[in-house]
C-alpha cells in the first residue's frame, strides 16, 4: 500500500510517466423496439426488452498527473490482449518515456509473462525494460486512481446508452477520452502514507516486543 501511495506523491516527470490501468467489461445490447424520441417535456424512452451481442472488454490506461487516459476496446481481457495494449502504451501513446511506472492490480494476466506469451522474447525484454510495476495489495483496488476514472467513464459515457457492437462503444469512448484529455482533467490525490499510518494503523501489523537480555553478573 505504502509504495502506491509514494508514486502518487512523486515529482513528475515526462520521462518516467505515472500510468494507472484497470480493466471492465460491458454488455454489447441492440434494442428490439425503436426509442420513442424526445419531445417537449417528455424524455427519450428505451424499452426494457434488448438482444445481446456478446461482450466487450475494456483497458483503461490513465496518467491522473497529466490527465490523459485511453481505453482500448476489445473482444477478450486474455494475457495477449493485455499485453498488446501495455504495448500500445510504451510505443504509440509514450514513445519518448524511458520507464513508465504502471499501477495495476493483481489479475493473473497483469504480470510480466504475459509479455512473454504474447512477443517474441526480444521484445517482450524491451518491453520490460522499460516498465515498473507497481501493484495494489489484495483488496485494496480501491487505491488504484484508474477504477475511479472507469467510474467516471461509466457516468459520462457509457450510462444507461446500448451498443450493439464494438466499434460503436470504441467509438463513444475515444470522443469522451478526447474530451477530457482536451480538458487535462486529472486526480489530486492527497491521502499520504503518513496518514496511512494513522487511520489504517488497524492494517499494519503489530511489533513484537523486545525482551531484554539476561545480565550475567
Amino acid at each position: 500500500m505504502e509504495e502506491v501511495l509514494d508514486v502518487y506523491h512523486a515529482f513528475y516527470d515526462a520521462k518516467h510517466p505515472l500510468i494507472c490501468m484497470d480493466e471492465a467489461s460491458r454488455q454489447l445490447l441492440s434494442d428490439v423496439f425503436d426509442p420513442l424520441p424526445l419531445r417537449p417535456g417528455r424524455p427519450r424512452r428505451i424499452d426494457d426488452k434488448y438482444d445481446r451481442h456478446g461482450t466487450g472488454s475494456l483497458f483503461m490506461f490513465y496518467d491522473p498527473i497529466r490527465g490523459w487516459r485511453r481505453v482500448g476496446c476489445r473482444d477478450s481481457r486474455t494475457a495477449c490482449d493485455w499485453a498488446e495494449e501495455v504495448r500500445h502504451l510504451l510505443e504509440v501513446d509514450y514513445p519518448e518515456a524511458e520507464v513508465v511506472t504502471l499501477v495495476c492490480d493483481n489479475l493473473n494476466t497483469h504480470t510480466v509473462s504475459s509479455l512473454y506469451k504474447a512477443f517474441d522474447a526480444e521484445t517482450a525484454g524491451r518491453l520490460r525494460r522499460r516498465l515498473r510495476w507497481v501493484h495494489t495489495p489484495v483488496n485494496g483496488s480501491w487505491l488504484n486512481v484508474a477504477e475511479m476514472e472507469l467510474s467516471v467513464m461509466s457516468r459520462q459515457c457509457l450510462g444507461q446508452r446500448r451498443f450493439e457492437t464494438l466499434a460503436k462503444m470504441s467509438s463513444a469512448l475515444t470522443a469522451w477520452s478526447e474530451s477530457r484529455n482536451a480538458a487535462k482533467a486529472g486526480t489530486s490525490w492527497r491521502f499520504t502514507t503518513a496518514e496511512a499510518r494513522v487511520k489504517l494503523k488497524a492494517l499494519y501489523p503489530i511489533p513484537e516486543p523486545r525482551t531484554q537480555p539476561d545480565i550475567q553478573r
